[in-house]
């Protein structure tokens, strides 16, 4: 009896201590991972395009122009479903009034995506 209970908490014991072992192990490999992985060199120097401007500004005032553009077609749609919804009666919407909620959620993501990117 004595032998058996030795045995239960021998077992209980390596059942305590093997999640912690095997955390040990992958602890240990990923560690010898990061060592192995070169760290990847910052280059700080700004590109600049053949005709000498900073590329970061160009693509920068090329997204303003877009949000811009996209910013008055979604007026314009809005401004037609406003008058879709006038026509409709309370109880219909018609399809191209769906179309065009989806357009200008479409283009609202777009201008998001890009306000994200800064």
């Amino acid at each position: 009896m004595g032998d058996t209970d030795f045995r239960l908490q021998a077992r209980r014991a390596l059942l305590l201590l093997a999640p912690g072992a095997v955390a040990a192990t992958f602890l240990q490999a990923q560690q010898q991972q990061l060592q192995q992985i070169p760290p990847v060199p910052e280059d700080k120097t700004p590109v600049r395009l053949p005709n000498g401007k900073l590329q970061s500004e160009e693509i920068l005032k090329a997204d303003y122009a877009k949000n811009v553009k996209d910013a008055r077609g979604l007026i314009d749609l809005a401004k037609s479903f406003e008058e879709d919804l006038e026509k409709d009666d309370r109880y219909v919407l018609s399809v191209s009034s769906l179309k065009k909620l989806d357009e200008m959620d479409k283009t609202i993501r777009r201008i998001r995506d890009r306000l994200k990117k800064v």
